[in-house]
């Protein structure tokens, strides 16, 4: 059996490789291939995919070619990425979308049936394809989750988080989980299955944990946007599949790299305004409505991430902290919509521009009008008040092209992967293409690797990693009983900021991030967060290991937040010593005190001490 930790696109075609509904020639017999059990965090449905409203980038059209957007996609990688792993990803993901096509996910199409397609920040061809306009993550999640849900080898938990990964001779053997039983529902999808099992074994443990045994594990967990009070993310994205892939052995790469959004809405909860929204022409103003990003990029408001969101976080440093605004009232309609306008107004009657593009606005985004409106905003009438927010995470679990970590039989793929194919920037519309492709391999690996776990293992030693220039450092963590371990003790010493403890707010440890390994960061900071996570860090560790996690905790969600505390602990720690270690700006890594980019581009690996 197979386990795959993580319901988003990345961990539902690494299920459907496995069992060969999705991407494989011919059709072998279902029972010649391995069972998995996919199991999630909460609903099956709740994902970083069911957020994105962002489509996908694919060379699906006749105008541009897989070359073309690799191109675009090793430009904004600023010189990390692998380009055999992004040649991967765009001439296989023509197949892996064209493959959803034909089965049917309901993807945005034009009047004469062709598949629409929009133009979004960095890419040099309009390639962008979407589903209910700006809802092509709801949409993608829905379909794709159908099919796992409609496969007999496919078995399915929900609401069960991953503690630990269980090694034994130095290879995966299968996954600690805590699972709340109560909140299963009534009918299991098949009676007796393997998750009937393990949800039996788990209602009668005193502390609802139960270890699975597994020949393979694959991580699709998604991002760590938590560590951040701005985020995009879902309450769900707290880092546990690096977290826990960490303390298993396995190698971690580029964690300093962390985009962030350059249009969430500075009120609520900071929902995204989609990148798709300037691809249309929208304009970011300063609060005294003048268009900044003209002296800022050649490309305006269409430059990369990183750029975009730097520009908004200096001129609200300048506004005192006040958000940017994102204004659409210059979007120039597309010529459709003025024929019809015009064909079906009478002589003397026609619509303005701003009814037309009120409509436009209304099927083009149709989420993002949805939610403006119910906090009040009429973005026809009124600039939307923006602000830079956590969306996603470069670095992560290091794997190869076929998903394979420096851990036998333990694969990676999605957010929590760092598959070579981001660098230190991700180009838009790019993750929802990795999570599908890399997803889709690590399946076929993981099931290849059952019939010949020790090829695998030979080919993981001999394959080249990711940048041309790489360098790997051991690292150890602190301890309670050993405080003074990890980098730069002298200034974690000397730090003199108040420092927080682990059983604070989670609200502490985002506050933290914020403030120090955020859109700007300097030695100082780091050095701070340094010692402040890693003592909180090593609390955390100590409390996990000694305290028993009973069903009374799990049923006030007490356990899972100190689980997933410690996550963030985990991921948040390693990256601040990325980021103190990177002594440039490269892509979305920004040093003051380092403001320029080195000659030469190094991808950083981190291993434990043995």
């Amino acid at each position: 059996m197979i386990v795959v930790v993580g319901s988003g696109i990345a961990g539902l075609s690494a299920a459907l490789a496995i069992t060969e509904t999705v991407g494989e020639h011919g059709t072998a017999s279902s029972e010649t291939h391995p069972d998995v059990l996919l199991v999630t965090k909460g609903p099956i449905l709740e994902s970083n995919t069911l957020h994105a409203q962002g489509g996908i980038a694919v060379a699906l059209f006749q105008d541009d070619n897989p070359s073309l957007h690799k191109a675009d996609t090793l430009a904004a990688g600023a010189g990390l990425c692998d380009p055999t792993a992004v040649d991967v990803l765009t001439r296989e993901g023509v197949q892996r979308v064209r493959e959803l096509v034909e089965a049917g996910v309901h993807f945005d199409r034009q009047p004469d049936g062709n598949l629409s397609r929009g133009l979004e920040a960095a890419h040099g061809k309009a390639r962008v394809i979407h589903a209910g306009g700006d809802a092509t993550g709801k949409i993608l999640e829905q379909d794709v989750a159908a099919m796992v849900l409609a496969n007999p080898k496919v078995h399915v938990i929900e609401h069960a988080m991953l503690k630990d990964l269980i090694i034994t001779d130095n290879r995966v053997a299968g996954v600690t989980l805590l699972i709340d039983t109560s909140a299963q529902p009534v009918a299991q999808q098949y009676p007796n299955s393997i998750s009937d099992y393990v949800l039996n074994q788990a209602s009668t443990a005193s502390n609802h944990m139960v270890d699975v045994r597994a020949q393979a594990v694959i991580l699709a967990t998604g991002g760590s946007g938590q560590l951040y009070p701005y985020t995009t993310n879902p309450q769900i994205a707290t880092g546990d599949g690096v977290a826990a892939a960490w303390r298993a052995g396995a190698q971690l790469a580029d964690l300093e790299f962390y985009q962030f959004h350059p249009t969430a809405l500075a009120v609520g909860e900071h929902f995204l305004i989609s990148e798709a929204v300037r691809g249309e022409g929208a304009h970011l103003l300063d609060e005294q409505g003048v268009r900044y990003m003209l002296q800022v990029d050649k490309h305006a408001e269409l430059a990369p991430r990183d750029v975009v969101a730097r520009a908004n976080f200096a001129v609200m440093q300048k506004q005192s902290g006040r958000p940017v605004y994102l204004d659409v009232s210059q979007i120039s309609l597309p010529d459709s919509v003025m024929s019809d306008a015009l064909s079906n107004a009478r002589p003397t009657v026609r619509s303005s521009h701003k009814e037309l593009l009120r409509a436009f606005l209304h099927r083009r985004f149709p989420t993002i009008d949805a939610t403006t409106r119910s906090l009040g905003f009429d973005w026809c009438d009124q600039a939307l008040p923006v602000a830079p927010a956590a969306h996603y995470s470069m670095g992560g679990i290091c794997t190869d092209v076929f998903g394979r970590t420096s851990v036998p039989g333990l694969y990676a793929a999605g957010e929590c992967a760092r598959s070579g194919v981001h660098g230190a920037n991700r180009l838009a519309s790019n993750s929802l293409l990795e999570g599908l492709v890399f997803g889709h391999r690590a399946g076929v690996a993981a099931k290849n690797f059952i019939n010949s776990p020790q090829a695998a293992i030979q080919v993981w030693q001999t394959q080249p990693q990711h940048a041309a220039h790489q360098r790997l450092r051991l690292l150890q963590i602190p301890s309670v009983n050993h405080p003074e371990r990890g980098p730069h003790s002298a200034d974690v010493a000397n730090s003199d900021l108040p420092r927080f403890e682990a059983s604070d707010t989670r609200e502490s440890i985002q506050q933290e991030l914020w403030n120090h390994v955020g859109v700007l960061r300097d030695r100082q900071g780091l050095t701070a967060a340094i010692a402040h996570l890693g003592s909180a860090l090593a609390e955390a560790e100590s409390v996990v290991a000694n305290r028993d996690i009973r069903p009374q905790n799990l049923a006030a969600d007490c356990a899972v937040q100190q689980l997933e505390n410690r996550n963030l602990l985990t991921v948040g720690y390693l990256s601040a010593v990325a980021a103190l270690q990177r002594q440039e700006s490269r892509g979305a890594h920004a040093r003051t005190d380092f403001p320029n980019r080195s000659e030469v581009g190094v991808s950083m690996r981190y291993a434990k001490y043995s």
